[in-house]
């Protein structure tokens, strides 16, 4: 069977025309599809992508004005700015022409046509038309490449056990297509293991979209994941991809994914059994071909039992599964991540600092680390702004463990946001960095808890 060059929509009330327009075009392998009525066209439109669309100037009888034309192709470019419309008509006239060319059809052909001239119009129509899609398809990466560009991902730095495991997995499961999910407490560098996976795969040319399903609230769920076409709900001011388009052909993390409410985890399911996403405000799926890596630093299992998490999306997103250690179990790695961070820190702040004295690092092996790598990134830089020599030394740092007792809190003054914090602080080393369980207690919501964990840089 012959690949399909691209498909047509044909809208004309003679049926003549449309039954001829048929027969010489699937000569060309043109899948067509043909319509009398005009009325029909938002609805074909919405549920199929139609590279070229045919469309006649009149179909009222004895009407030749071409206005009906032209208030349809107005209809079809401001439902779809990226439509490719060919005018044809049995009246020949160059306003009327020149009309149709400035409300945005891309030719205009006489009846009888010419057949050379219709399928070089077709053919003509067909590039644009891909041209058009590439350059939004480009333009929505840029978009998210450059909210991605402020963010900073060190490597993963390690050699104990628990890493070189990992570093075994992702060696394995990388070469695959193979859905992954990461398991691990909040800061264990969960999206630095998804980006390495994508950095070692066939798909490292292709783009990385990150999404973080704890900061979506459920009324921006689909539109982010999904997409949106213009005017489908109140902000929708343009036509806008989703993260699984704009991730098409790489790799698509979606963070804390545990977060996902029942309801839209059903929705989740469907686009990733279909392969493909509906844009809010169509009925068109658009396929989709990712690589679909998740994370989560909830108990999924628990999840399962209390009817928290579909287990058939489980099956779905975990055919190799990851667990990352949390920092206080490979405490052998922390001089290799001060180290590192300590460089990195260095350079950015313009200062000579070349070692940390043994009794600093002593101390921080002894540290619980409740925010892991994370927590201890902030905390080298912390230091290394504070440090007022060439090593950084323990009165550099400053640790929750001088703020706090792990029977009860201790705080040094009355200042409320130190409190809030050594709060903040003992709660996550209770819960062992699950941002769920702490934010239930202190009595947040997750992005509440999430907004205070950045402001304090914990």
């Amino acid at each position: 069977m012959a690949e399909i060059k691209g498909r047509l929509l044909v809208v004309d009330d003679d049926e003549d025309i449309l039954h001829a327009a048929e027969l010489y075009l699937r000569r060309y392998d043109f899948a067509v599809m043909k319509e009398k009525n005009p009325n029909k066209i938002p609805s074909l439109i919405s549920k199929q992508d139609f590279d070229v669309i045919l469309l006649d100037m009149n179909f009222t009888k004895d009407v030749s004005s071409g206005k009906e034309g032209i208030y349809w192709l107005k209809k079809i470019i401001d439902y779809d700015p990226r439509a490719v419309v060919v005018m044809i008509t049995a009246f020949g006239d160059i306003e009327l022409s020149v009309e149709a060319i400035k409300a945005g059809a891309i030719d205009f052909i006489q009846k009888p046509w010419q057949n050379e001239k219709l399928l070089g119009s077709i053919t003509a129509g067909i590039s644009l038309r891909r041209s058009r899609k590439e350059v939004e398809d480009l333009k929505s990466k840029e978009k998210q490449l450059s909210e991605d560009l402020g963010h900073h991902f060190s490597g993963i730095i390690g050699d104990s056990e628990a890493v070189k495991e990992v570093f075994n997995i992702i060696e394995k499961v990388a070469k695959t297509d193979a859905n992954v999910l990461i398991l691990g407490e909040s800061g264990t560098g969960k999206e630095l293991v998804a980006r390495e996976i994508h950095r070692r795969s066939k798909r490292s040319t292709q783009t990385f979209i990150s999404v973080d399903m704890g900061a979506l609230t459920e009324t921006l769920f689909e539109s982010e994941l999904f997409g949106h076409k213009k005017g489908a709900f109140t902000d929708a001011r343009e036509d806008r991809a989703g993260r699984f388009e704009i991730a098409n052909g790489g790799t698509l993390f979606l963070d804390e994914i545990g977060n996902i409410p029942v309801p839209l985890q059903a929705k989740l399911l469907s686009v990733l059994q279909n392969r493909s996403v509906t844009r809010l405000g169509t009925n068109r799926p658009i396929p989709i071909d990712v690589r679909l890596i998740s994370a989560t630093n909830m108990p999924v299992p628990e999840m399962i039992e209390t009817s928290r998490f579909r287990q058939d999306l489980l099956f779905r997103i975990n055919t190799v599964e990851i667990k990352i250690a949390p920092l206080r179990e490979r405490a052998g790695d922390i001089p290799l991540l001060i180290d590192h961070f300590m460089r990195l820190y260095s350079k950015k702040y313009n200062k000579d600092i070349g070692t940390v004295s043994k009794s600093t690092i002593q101390r921080l092996e002894k540290y619980d680390w409740p925010g892991n790598v994370r927590e201890l990134e902030h905390a080298v830089e912390r230091a290394v702004i504070m440090c007022d020599s060439d090593k950084l030394r323990e009165d550099d740092f400053f640790l929750a463990e001088r703020g706090y007792k792990a029977e009860g809190l201790m705080v040094n003054n009355y200042d409320l946001e130190e409190v809030e914090k050594a709060v903040i602080i003992m709660v996550m080393n209770k819960n062992r960095g699950n941002i769920s369980l702490a934010a239930r207690e202190l009595g947040l919501t997750r992005a509440s808890l999430y907004r205070r964990i950045r402001k304090y840089e914990l």
